[in-house]
């Protein structure tokens, strides 16, 4: 088997592929795990400047795997490790985008898209709410915003999430976009990296200090509810749910 997340280096940049296109790259237990291990292993490699986290396929991820999901407290540590790691994290989409995986684009540092890709919190058709993902998301994004598609689950394009804050920026070509990030992480000093990210992500770290135990246990509620087993049905399924109308 091809593993979960492939990893390749050059010049101080290692690219981490989420690579499970048969199912989107949905956020499945083993999936977490591995991108977990693969990103604690870059934190100390004194060779690895900054972190690319890309995918195979058309979606970046399409959010939690329904039939394997992880614990959502394996889910939070994944998030602040992206926080965390005391280098910066880039993400890189050319593609779509639900739900969890906008929350795990939503942690990393820098986001760059192709003007294609297009982004949905999901959530709430399914019966739950984009809580866990708030985490790194609600710190970041314009407040109407979120208000909006966290109600409605409404796809929204790159443009639009560059405006709201989810990315940096968005363009045609994503890697020609990218070459010049990645430049100028090539040219900074690993400390100089590691201090300014510290500087930037105090307040998203001071929120999952404070309501990350509150968010897991709201999810885990949700989850258990009978709505979200009747929408977790309807869409395996692939029909509408009961309360649709």
């Amino acid at each position: 088997m091809s593993p979960l997340i492939t990893s390749a280096h050059e010049r101080g940049i290692t690219t981490l592929t989420l690579n499970s296109p048969a199912t989107r790259n949905a956020l499945s237990a083993p999936l977490v795990d591995a991108l977990t291990g693969a990103l604690a292993e870059c934190g100390r490699d004194d060779g690895v400047r900054a972190v690319v986290l890309t995918h195979q396929g058309g979606v970046f991820s399409a959010g939690a795997d329904l039939k394997a999901p992880p614990s959502p407290y394996v889910f939070v540590d994944l998030l602040r490790r992206v926080v965390e790691l005391p280098k910066p994290v880039v993400a890189r989409v050319a593609g779509r985008a639900r739900a969890g995986g906008i929350g795990l684009i939503g942690a990393c540092d820098v986001a760059v898209a192709s003007t294609a890709s297009d982004f949905a919190f999901t959530e709430v058709r399914i019966g739950v709410a984009p809580a866990v993902i708030s985490l790194p998301l609600l710190p970041r994004l314009q407040p109407r915003a979120a208000e909006h598609l966290y109600l409605t689950g409404e796809r929204f394009d790159a443009a639009q999430a560059v405006r709201i804050g989810l990315l940096t920026r968005c363009a045609d070509d994503v890697d020609a976009a990218l070459a010049p990030v990645l430049a100028g992480l090539r040219k900074a000093s690993p400390q100089g990296l590691a201090a300014a990210k510290r500087l930037l992500t105090t307040r998203v770290l001071e929120t999952f200090d404070r309501d990350a135990e509150d968010l897991v246990q709201r999810s885990a509620s949700l989850f258990a509810s009978a709505e979200a087993r009747e929408g977790t049905a309807a869409f395996l399924e692939r029909r509408d749910p009961a309360w649709e109308l």
